[in-house]
């Protein structure tokens, strides 16, 4: 799959089909769509240039100029011809000097991908104030999380950027709103968690006209519409400013002093926080990169968007109950956020959840605003705990000063006209921009050719899925002469340093038609985004659709490509093979089904929605590793090597390092174990046996340092009780019910569930049916 991976460098896009069916039909017998996952703005090579200037754009379709554009140097007017809609176009007068061998970046054929600076130097300068981290936090938790809580957050203010700026909310059985910018007396306004506030009682009630006459007329949002800076910057103070007051208030920051009774849960307000939120940062600073930063620790049982009642009799919702629809405050509480993130986008805002508890705080009805505004979540035990603080920690690292956050996006998308767009399935929101690339059939956000990222990083990846709307095969002399389907996929952005950008990334597939066609198609299928887009698909119908069964039409699926792209004789399953180009995408099919995306059994609806979050917002490589975990062994006698993630793998004498993303784990065999605990490798003589101990931790560190959110690291031995960690993803090849004995030093599996052979067996025989 390297050639794959080559043209993601270059391009930033994985397809599951690179040679496309041509017609509606043969694409519908592909069963996988014609689909891509982009990441938008995945680091480019150090080589392509950032140019200082708008592009050129075509007048018919507003497509970009790119490589793929025709140009006529012959014509005393120089002209490019549109490769979308064919439109010819003028070259404005500063291109006239360019010739063959003399052309502007953008017509390079390996600028594909290429990044323009659209705003003015002042602009820039003006815009970079428009950055905001609006803190939200929660106070009833005991003291000694608050005590982690707050040293971690003292910690991160010292690496925000100082022109960021920096406002305060926090929240109990009250939200309270601090002023910042008062720095002689802390002065607080409190609000009650029970009662929602529109956006005109908050400008009354934190006094924004006390001092000068309200605007009689329009909507009152930031210092365009008649709000002074003067109270703004009461409650948005800038980081090189507040370092010290905030620094005060978080140290004298008490737990939410209401008592709460030994049989009740404490009286949380977790909506109303962060509708206060979103109205503070509407109405001081619509339109600019701003950031809803929630610290969660526990589940809001007071107000709007609350998930359980106080009385600690009723038990938070599992996904029993969200099956058999008896979770009373479930659809309340969604609705609620739903329209939180209505107004979010429309901001152009981001929600960003750090959700520290044993029990659920509410991510699963959270889901939908993180979803839609491009926040991030990091679910974790406890603030004290290293997948929290890390995490934090790589929110605020920079390159250069600049965060690597950035904000504001529209993402809008051109393609030939015999595609249309069904929808993105991926951390945006629709602008409901309905044109004629637009189909009828929606899958995720979708009437339209154009999304709203409120906010997007280095790894931030949408899922594309298009349309094939060409009926009928073409002969085959106008196949021969225009057999190319063109995308072009822009990116309208502010970058960490305020400068907004525009990326434009073009790029071109062959569609075949007609008999002969399979091999073509098969030879530019790519294995691992064929399993991400159908992981991301099966999430997505899990959640939208009533009595779905994801293993039948995971199943059903993949018998359908088998009978399709195998080589077998009817009725003889022994006779079946599949290309090279197909081989493993079964065994991902396999992890796939056993998965925490579609196995909800032993998962809260807040894990579940955590890890469908992060699947939905990941590249390509690392959601692989999400469906089908790398495993890598360490032994005396070899350096590390890949294992098959098999259960027999394991090895008395050897050391496992298992990455299954969220999770690290370190497997000791039992004899390893056994050394280790005599202390074998802190004696002199035993070196090697040191550096075999230390190797895997070494290579897990790389790992973890890499990686958002954090991944939680597990160190265990054979048989220890955390060896589950390992076991629940490894292949059952040998279980208690198999015949064959376990290797010696080997472990079997109590499990009822089937192997990857028996799988395997059972799909080849429907496939050849």
């Amino acid at each position: 799959m390297s050639e794959f991976v080559d043209l993601e460098s270059q391009d930033s896009v994985r397809m599951p089909w690179n040679v496309l069916p041509g017609t509606k039909a043969e694409a519908a017998n592909c069963v996988i769509p014609i689909s891509a996952i982009y990441t938008p703005l995945r680091p480019l090579p150090s080589t392509t240039p950032l140019l200082p200037y708008s592009p050129l754009r075509c007048r018919g379709c507003r497509s970009v100029i790119n490589p793929f554009s025709i140009v006529d140097f012959s014509s005393i007017n120089k002209i490019w011809i549109c490769s979308f809609c064919l439109n010819r176009n003028h070259f404005p007068p500063h291109y006239q000097s360019i010739s063959e061998t003399s052309l502007p970046a953008e017509l390079f054929p390996q600028y594909t991908t290429i990044e323009y600076e659209t705003s003015a130097p002042n602009e820039k300068a003006q815009s970079g104030s428009g950055n905001v981290f609006l803190l939200v936090v929660d106070t009833c938790i005991i003291e000694e999380e608050l005590g982690f809580l707050k040293s971690a957050l003292l910690q991160v203010l010292g690496m925000v950027p100082e022109n960021y700026l920096v406002g305060l909310i926090t929240f109990g059985t009250y939200v309270h709103v601090h002023e910042l910018g008062f720095g002689q007396i802390s002065k607080v306004h409190v609000f009650k968690g029970t009662k929602d506030v529109t956006k005109d009682q908050l400008l009354e009630q934190l006094g924004f006209f006390a001092k000068r006459p309200r605007p009689s007329t329009g909507v009152i949002a930031g210092v365009r519409d008649g709000l002074s800076q003067e109270s703004i910057s009461r409650f948005l103070v800038p980081a090189s400013d507040c370092e010290f007051v905030l620094n005060a208030i978080l140290e004298e920051l008490q737990k939410d002093p209401w008592p709460v009774p030994s049989d009740q849960r404490a009286a949380r307000c977790t909506g109303a926080a962060l509708s206060l939120a979103a109205h503070l940062l509407g109405v001081c600073v619509p339109g600019s990169g701003a950031r809803i930063m929630a610290f969660l620790g526990g589940p809001s049982t007071v107000g709007s968007g609350s998930i359980v009642s106080k009385n600690l009799s009723e038990p938070l919702r599992s996904h029993k109950d969200l099956d058999k629809d008896s979770a009373p405050q479930y659809h309340k509480s969604v609705k609620f956020y739903e329209g939180l993130s209505k107004q979010l986008v429309h901001q152009g805002h981001v929600i960003d959840v750090f959700a520290c508890a044993l029990d659920q705080v509410g991510v699963a009805e959270l889901k939908v605003a993180v979803e839609k505004t491009g926040g991030l979540v990091v679910l974790a035990e406890s603030f004290g705990h290293s997948v929290f603080k890390e995490s934090l920690k790589r929110v605020f690292q920079s390159d250069d000063h600049e965060l690597i956050l950035s904000s504001n996006g529209i993402f809008e998308i051109n393609c030939s006209k015999d595609i249309k767009i069904q929808g993105i399935i991926g951390p945006c929101a629709s602008l409901e921009k309905k044109g004629p690339l637009s189909s009828e059939t929606v899958i995720g956000q979708g009437n339209t050719t154009a999304w709203k990222l409120c906010g997007l990083d280095k790894t931030t990846s949408l899922c594309l899925i298009f349309d094939i709307v060409k009926k009928e095969s073409l002969d085959v002399i106008a196949q021969a002469a225009n057999n190319q389907f063109y995308f072009q996929f822009l990116t309208y952005y502010q970058h960490g340093s305020g400068q907004m950008r525009l990326r434009a990334t073009t790029i071109s597939r062959r569609w075949v038609a007609g008999p002969g066609s399979k091999e073509d198609i098969i030879s530019g299928f790519d294995q691992e985004a064929a399993a991400v887009v159908m992981a991301r698909q099966v999430s997505f119908k899990m959640e939208t659709e009533a009595e779905f069964d994801p293993i039948r039409w995971l199943d059903k699926s993949l018998i359908h490509i088998c009978s399709r792209f195998g080589e077998y004789q009817k009725d003889s399953p022994s006779s079946f093979s599949l290309s090279p180009r197909l081989s493993i995408f079964p065994q991902f099919m396999f992890h796939l089904r056993r998965s925490q995306f579609v196995q909800v059994f032993n998962n809260s609806p807040d894990e579940t929605a955590y890890f469908r979050m992060i699947l939905n917002r990941e590249n390509v490589a690392n959601s692989v590793v999400m469906i089908q975990p790398s495993l890598i062994s360490y032994s005396f006698h070899s350096g590390p090597e890949p294992a098959l993630l098999d259960v027999t793998s394991i090895v008395a004498d050897k050391i496992l390092l298992l990455d299954s993303y969220f999770t690290i784990v370190v497997f000791h065999g039992s004899t390893i174990a056994q050394w280790r605990k005599a202390g074998y490798h802190e004696q002199p003589e035993h070196q090697a046996f040191a550096h075999l101990l230390q190797a895997p931790r070494d290579d897990a560190d790389t790992i973890i340092r890499e990686r958002f959110p954090v991944p939680r690291l597990v160190i265990c031995d054979q048989h220890g009780s955390q060896a589950r960690f390992l076991l629940a993803k490894l292949n059952p090849s040998a279980t208690y019910t198999s015949d064959a004995p376990a290797a010696p030093g080997g472990d079997i599996l109590f499990t009822d569930d089937v192997s990857f052979e028996v799988f395997l067996d059972h799909l080849q025989r429907l496939a050849v049916q």
